[in-house]
């Protein structure tokens, strides 16, 4: 029996992957099985590709047993096998990769077709979770002797001969205390099928089940032997082979959805990256689409083998609805797989993987245009599920922006739908209705949609027949000044690509009234400065400042924001987000002049009563945008004084 020291540094290293490196014990399961996947992917490739190799007897598996009573769990597998010096190299060495070494002697043409997995020790030593010593028989492929190699996973290792019918590997693990919870088959089940049930190699377990007599006494047990693991990746499989239901089932047993998806989307890439993807659209939104510790749910799988369900930087956070899985070939994985090298494999994949769902939401959009009832009632339920996470990527996916620009839907103040379904319309569609001298998207963001469609704001644009975007998502009044603008690429008449650009302009903004084409009237203005004077004399520092109106015509007052002052609704939204730092933004009030309640001040000098009469104008001008009084009472008091007048 040889003695052998693990190398350098290899005990405190050990130590470090026992207790630190693994937040799941059970990952040692993943660990083995991808081992044992590995040695196969490798003996079948030589069998095919090596004179030498094409003689072995090729019935590829994966057997997994355990014993309760001897605390014992076994994984074994008939792949290439290893002899005694690889043994020493890829289990006495942290961080060897015996694939590595083997794809480095194949040719690219041949690296292509081979389909190699993994690296046997690291991930080996993951077992050491969950017991306290490990024995290795293994016997290479084309050799008659086979190798025993043990280990407590603290000093060294022992080596020695051993016996074994055929080529391939038996990992014997001898469990402690902690690890007897996984000597069960329902666990062992419950491992494979949620990390390893995708792995080509058919995994059979052994257990012993109990017998019963027709009175329900315990008779004995008979020993038997279950394939657990479904053994092919659907999204592996040519989308020829496929049809809807198989998509369907697979996305139910992925999100845990009882309804069919809206969409899914499947892809496989071949060329410098190969990867595969199947990508689902929910019919609803995940009921956590909202939280800031939502759970991703994109899957990773490395060659079959499951990575990861929890790592938010598969998909931009703007995506988190799109369930799906994501399986490279080229994706490398840092000491544990539990955490992702940040790589440019993974962000090519990731950059791929979003272009092409823009595009298919894309393809959706036109096909409403242009398909079916069933297409149109397809495109609505995505975009009253979807339309807002959709516009966080304004925002946040600068390289896609354009892309998302056309995909963002709004209200519109001249399109109200039907009940319960808002008359979507998109930048495009805005565009092609504008008037032939109008040079900006006009849009209203604020908190409710009815509000918003009854703002004094729009008096002067429906007066114009103007049209209007309704903005009522909260997120609007960060995403869309952000925006600034919607750019367009059309095809000219010459054939040559066209851009056009259209600014933004919120019409809640001191200055948007000035597009509006409005003369000033000095005459009106000389006339209602009196009373603009006392109006802002009244109310003090309540308003930033008070202006004779071009855009009212039937309401008395109206509030809109300094050009570069936040929204009063903005300034709400940053406060409920814990800036309470912030100083208090103040409005601009515009009033109409022509307005009774307006020019009845102009011979008044009675400053109580032009207090209340001020008051009021504020108040309800911020009551009629949705936005919460300071002080409901005070606005009460100034009220009904006013009506005490009135009656007398």
């Amino acid at each position: 029996m040889a003695q052998h020291q693990f190398q350098t540094e290899v005990s405190r290293l050990l130590h470090l992957i026992i207790h630190s490196l693994y937040s799941n014990r059970e990952i040692f399961l993943r660990e083995l099985v991808s081992n044992a996947s590995d040695a196969l992917d490798k003996l079948k490739y030589l069998t095919v590709a090596d004179e030498a190799y094409k003689s072995v007897s090729f019935d590829p598996r994966i057997d997994i047993s355990f014993n309760k009573d001897a605390k014992t769990l076994t994984v074994s597998d008939n792949g290439i096998g290893m002899n005694e010096a690889d043994l020493i190299e890829s289990l006495g060495t942290i961080a060897r990769s015996g694939t590595r070494a083997f794809l480095e002697k194949l040719a690219e043409d041949a690296k292509k077709d081979s389909n190699l997995i993994g690296q046997f020790g690291v991930g080996f030593y993951s077992a050491f979770m969950v017991a306290d010593k490990i024995e290795v028989i293994s016997r290479k492929a084309n050799e008659d002797a086979a190798w025993k190699w043990t280990s407590d996973g603290k000093e060294g290792y022992e080596i020695e001969g051993a016996s074994r019918d055929s080529q391939g590997t038996t990992v014997i693990l001898h469990l402690t205390e902690e690890g007897t919870e996984y000597a069960n088959r329902w666990s062992i089940e419950d491992i494979i099928k949620r990390y390893s049930n995708h792995v080509a190699f058919p995994i059979y377990l052994t257990y012993d089940e109990k017998e019963w007599d027709d009175k329900g006494k315990e008779k004995g047990s008979k020993t038997k032997t279950d394939r657990i693991n479904s053994g092919t990746a659907l999204w592996r499989r040519a989308k020829n082979d496929l049809k809807p239901e198989d998509y369907n089932e697979f996305y139910k047993q992925l999100g845990h959805d009882s309804d069919e998806p809206l969409h899914y989307i499947h892809t496989k890439a071949e060329g410098t990256l190969e990867y595969s993807t199947l990508f689902y659209i929910p019919k609803k939104a995940p009921f956590d689409l909202y939280n800031v510790d939502y759970k991703p749910g994109v899957k990773l799988y490395v060659k079959r083998v499951f990575i990861t369900d929890d790592d938010k930087e598969l998909m931009p956070t703007y995506l988190r609805f799109v369930r799906g899985v994501i399986d490279s070939e080229d994706l490398p994985l840092n000491v544990s797989r539990e955490i992702l090298q940040q790589n440019k494999v993974l962000l090519n994949i990731k950059n791929a993987s979003v272009k092409k769902l823009l595009s298919e939401f894309k393809q959706m959009a036109d096909n409403a245009v242009t398909g079916s009832d069933e297409a149109k009632e397809k495109w609505e339920t995505f975009v009253s599920q979807f339309n807002r996470p959709l516009k966080e990527g304004l925002y946040q996916d600068f390289s896609n922006r354009e892309a998302i620009q056309e995909l963002v839907r709004f209200k519109s103040s001249t399109a109200e739908g039907l009940p319960g379904k808002p008359g979507w319309t998109s930048f495009a569609d805005y565009v092609s209705r504008m008037k032939s001298d109008q040079k900006y998207i006009y849009y209203i963001t604020g908190g409710d949609e009815k509000t918003l469609r009854s703002s004094p704001l729009l008096e002067a644009y429906r007066a114009k027949d103007i049209e209007v975007l309704i903005m009522d998502d909260d997120i609007d009044d960060i995403v869309i000044p952000s925006l600034r603008s919607y750019r367009r690429e059309t095809a000219g008449a010459d054939g040559k690509t066209e851009s056009q650009t259209w600014e933004l302009k919120a019409v809640n903004r001191a200055g948007a009234d000035e597009e509006l084409g409005e003369k000033k009237n000095k005459d009106a203005e000389k006339e209602a400065k009196p009373v603009i004077e006392k109006i802002k004399k009244a109310l003090g520092d309540r308003v930033k400042d008070v202006k004779l109106s071009r855009r009212l015509h039937d309401s008395p007052s109206c509030i809109v924001a300094d050009e570069n002052d936040p929204s009063v609704q903005m300034a709400q939204m940053l406060k409920a987000m814990g800036q309470t730092s912030m100083t208090d933004i103040k409005p601009i009030l515009e009033v109409n002049g022509e307005h009774s309640i307006v020019a009845g001040l102009k011979n008044v000098d009675d400053e109580e009563r032009i207090a209340d009469v001020a008051g009021v104008l504020l108040d309800q001008a911020l009551l009629v945008e949705g936005i919460k009084l300071n002080d409901p009472a005070d606005f009460v008091k100034r009220l009904n004084r006013l009506l005490a007048r009135q009656s007398q």
